[in-house]
């Protein structure tokens, strides 16, 4: 069993930064690849970005490709998402995910363990 706690989300302005973070609990962190996704109000959860065991593979949305960066500290069993140039269309709630395989993906349906989500509004 795998719990995750986000924490790290919030309100920014526009261009704004910030730094997302996920605990897990468990010994078997470092065979978990980790994903991020992101629910925004009226709409499907979606793929943001996810990385694998070792933090050696990652892969983005599109949308989010060379604004947000995703790392993992294997001895605090954390994971980060690490938000730049913020826009109102990043405004959701985000979730972390753990996979009980080492490689990454980004589908939702491959995850075993998810979080509760933490906040982040953009505001212009």
């Amino acid at each position: 069993q795998v719990q995750l706690v986000e924490s790290g989300g919030g309100l920014v302005q526009v261009g704004g930064s910030l730094r997302l973070s996920c605990a897990a609990s468990g010994r078997s962190f470092s065979t978990n690849a980790m994903g991020w996704f992101r629910q925004a109000p009226g709409k499907e959860r979606e793929f943001v970005a996810t990385i694998s065991n070792n933090g050696g593979d990652t892969y983005y949305a599109d949308s989010v490709k060379g604004r947000f960066t995703s790392s993992r500290d294997n001895a605090k069993n954390t994971v980060y998402l690490q938000m730049n140039s913020l826009e109102p269309e990043d405004t959701a709630v985000y979730y972390c995910a753990a996979r009980t395989l080492d490689y990454k993906s980004s589908s939702p349906l491959q995850y075993n363990y998810w979080g509760q989500g933490t906040q982040v509004t953009v505001s212009s």
